[in-house]
């Protein structure tokens, strides 16, 4: 089990306070700014950095979270890991940032290529945020909302991560450091295609890279594109624990779900599709 301590005083430096901006700073098991704002660290290892009026209603769910840590950690992501790991590898600098962490696997496969750098997750969801305190001996968790006002210092990061998680680009501007790199993995069009119309998966818009890029330029321009397409054979039942760890989770009922998979073949090949975007922070008003 890691050690919480250790871990969270390593990004404290990171940490900003969600309420007023401020540096944070790490008192025992509780997290405070100069203006007396603190945050408990819960037993876990995480802290919650949201503020009072934060709604958590879109945030993965318990059964979300297990299917996620169950389904990623049986390998069957681990190419995309790998090559978010190698394209992520020459950060020269001391932290990475996950933004929409989920269980903080892509993070634990980035910061075993970087010994010297320590990773931050932050999730919506406190289940998430559970694992993701544990999923690497230099990451540290924090449960954050991705759409306001990221509680992490301005210019402070090296590396943000991106993976299948919303965007928020000014956000991630303010806090990378000029030098720094986003790095985002998007499904592409092709992704889980065996899948989508048997069980009336929520699909991939064709326009999709289109439109993310136009919502982070005039803070970003992408300087290199890359894709990863591979194909794995699964069983009725690692099918139903890949939907219930994604969106489509929230919008097909368990049983109808359940009856939709028993008509798959058995195993079933599903294709796998990643595009992965790197983005240099632009100068602002440039």
């Amino acid at each position: 089990m890691v050690d919480d301590g250790p871990v969270l005083s390593d990004i404290v430096e990171f940490l900003a306070c969600p309420l007023c901006g401020a540096d944070l700073a790490l008192t025992e098991r509780t997290l405070r700014c100069p203006s007396r704002h603190s945050f408990d660290i819960a037993r876990q290892g995480y802290a919650s950095l949201l503020p009072g009026d934060a709604h958590t209603g879109t945030a993965d769910t318990a059964e979300m979270v297990r299917a996620r840590d169950s389904f990623l950690g049986a390998g069957h992501f681990a190419p995309a890991a790998d090559l978010l790991a190698r394209r992520v590898s020459d950060v020269r600098g001391r932290c990475v940032l996950d933004a929409g962490a989920g269980t903080g696997y892509y993070l634990g496969a980035v910061l075993d290529r970087l010994p010297d750098a320590v990773g931050l997750a932050l999730d919506l969801s406190k289940y998430a945020a559970r694992r993701a305190a544990r999923a690497h001996a230099r990451a540290g968790a924090a449960v954050a909302d991705l759409w306001r006002p990221l509680p992490v210092r301005s210019g402070s990061v090296d590396a943000v991560i991106n993976v299948f998680a919303p965007r928020n680009a000014p956000e991630f501007h303010r806090v990378l450091r000029p030098a720094g790199v986003l790095h985002v993995v998007a499904p592409t069009t092709r992704h889980l295609g065996s899948l989508v119309e048997p069980l009336g998966l929520l699909s991939v818009d064709e326009e999709k890279t289109e439109r993310m890029e136009s919502a982070l330029g005039g803070h970003f321009e992408a300087t290199s594109r890359e894709q990863l397409e591979t194909e794995v054979s699964l069983d009725r039942g690692d099918v139903l624990t890949l939907v219930g760890m994604g969106p489509s989770a929230h919008h097909i009922p368990a049983g109808e779900l359940a009856e939709r998979v028993e008509k798959l073949p058995d195993p079933v090949r599903v294709t796998l599709s990643f595009a992965f975007t790197a983005f240099r922070p632009l100068r602002q008003g440039g």
